[in-house]
């Protein structure tokens, strides 16, 4: 029988009680319910709950296997245009399960391609290095995963990779080397793709980007790595399985919403995701934006943050210890690294850590995980931990549909529409109105009026 993912909440108690989980149970479960029956709030954007095992029959499945392998085999670079989840989940699946240095090695030593990112930033200097990558590269793949082709961030990125690419190869050579993941039938994407003769993947309809990782959107670049798509979309199948059971011993989904709606409701509002594997690091971004875009809005939401242990103990340790007591941690808990070694012997010992000779790191990483769960809980922080098996494609779809499903769960929990996005357009108007948008002209007139009323004046010399 496959291992699961499991959820600790020993660490919880007694900031919350026995009483006020077992009196949170119907609540929990109401709200599973809801996401299950498809009969709350953005229940039009709940296809990511299926999705697994519809991809893994799907004939598309079998096209992205294809297209993946010619560029894990035949290029040497691939460049991922996008922002959101249309970048952070690829980002937290190849950082998790590629070598470190993946980027700096040969292709004779990793199989498959550089993999780069564009589009996620408004950076000249960021697109500039990008641009220099491909113009040094002999084999570059594009791969422009949009829904809309309008998001001002990774559309003027590709206009100059587009540009870049056509000149190095021609447009016919270039257009064989640009996949598009986009709408099915809309979207200026998916009509450039069409002009263009692109070769594209379907973002479904029903599915929202941060939820998006186990489409296209993430599949066909983590194929092209190299790393094994069907056993990441095995592993998150199995999860769509065991999250619906009723039992809370059963269901580490179901747990991890209730728990954390419980702190909520004790005044704690701020939760650290906790790694102690740097190649994490972008799963804890990948996080943050699942749970942040889907809970913070009208006035509501749990803030997510997060810490890369031991190394941010040496910076954000000492505020977790004795700062203000509103913040609460979830551990991520790797029971079988990815590789390990042992210290080695020093019989000089001048730096007095001789004890720790014949030891393995992941012996000491994991001690320095213990210390710090308890010193931490005795300094008042209340903690959980999520206990993977070990760090490979099945248990990180694993964590990935767990914390999916706990997302939905929690925001009915909370009282919101974990599936939209509307805070988001804010700045999007300002910044186009900023910018002399056409169609913009009301809104830069009010801006404009509004600067007049704005603080200033308060500036150094």
């Amino acid at each position: 029988m496959e291992k699961k993912i499991s959820v600790d909440y020993s660490f919880t108690f007694p900031f919350i009680t026995e009483e006020q989980f077992d009196a949170y149970k119907d609540e929990a479960l109401k709200a599973m319910e809801t996401l299950e029956n498809g009969v709350g709030a953005g229940n039009d954007f709940i296809g990511w709950r299926n999705l697994p095992t519809e991809m893994l029959k799907s004939d598309e499945f079998k096209e992205i296997l294809e297209v993946g392998n010619e560029i894990y085999t035949k290029g040497d670079l691939l460049i991922c245009v996008g922002i959101g989840g249309s970048y952070l989940g690829t980002k937290a699946v190849t950082e998790a399960l590629l070598h470190p240095f993946h980027n700096a090695l040969p292709k004779s030593k990793t199989g498959g391609p550089k993999i780069l990112f564009a589009g996620q930033n408004i950076s000249g200097s960021w697109l500039k290095a990008i641009i220099d990558e491909i113009e040094a590269t002999d084999s570059v793949y594009v791969n422009n995963i949009s829904k809309s082709g309008t998001t001002t961030e990774p559309s003027i990125a590709f206009r100059y990779i587009k540009n870049v690419m056509e000149k190095k190869y021609g447009k016919v050579e270039a257009a064989k080397r640009i996949i598009a993941t986009t709408d099915a039938k809309k979207g200026a994407l998916r009509k450039l793709a069409t002009n263009e003769g692109y070769r594209t993947f379907i973002i479904p309809d029903d599915v929202g980007g941060r939820f998006s990782v186990l489409t296209p959107v993430g599949i066909l670049p983590i194929a092209a790595s190299g790393i094994d798509v069907k056993k990441l979309l095995q592993g998150a199948e199995y999860a769509s399985q065991y999250t619906t059971e009723k039992d809370f011993a059963k269901n580490p989904a179901l747990v991890y919403a209730a728990v954390r709606n419980l702190l909520l409701k004790n005044k704690y509002h701020t939760e650290i995701l906790v790694n102690y594997e740097p190649c994490l690091h972008y799963l804890s971004e990948w996080w943050k934006q699942l749970y942040g875009e889907s809970e913070g809005k009208d006035g509501k939401g749990i803030f997510p943050a997060s810490v890369d242990f031991t190394t941010d103990l040496h910076s954000m340790g000492q505020w977790i210890q004795d700062g203000q007591r509103f913040i609460f941690e979830i551990v991520l808990n790797i029971e079988k690294p990815l590789n390990d070694l042992t210290v080695v012997s020093d019989p000089d010992d001048l730096d007095g850590l001789e004890f720790l000779a014949g030891k393995s790191y992941d012996e000491i990483n994991k001690n320095a995980q213990q210390g710090t769960l308890i010193a931490h809980y005795e300094g008042k922080v209340p903690n959980m931990k999520i206990n993977m098996p070990e760090l490979n494609e099945f248990y990180l779809g694993q964590l990935l549909y767990v914390f999916e499903k706990a997302c939905g769960i929690s925001g009915y929990l909370l009282g919101v529409n974990p599936f939209d996005q509307p805070g988001v357009e804010a700045y999007k108007k300002n910044m186009f109105a900023l910018l002399n948008k056409p169609g913009y002209e009301e809104q830069k007139a009010t801006l404009d009026e509004k600067m007049k009323t704005l603080p200033s004046g308060k500036v150094t010399e």
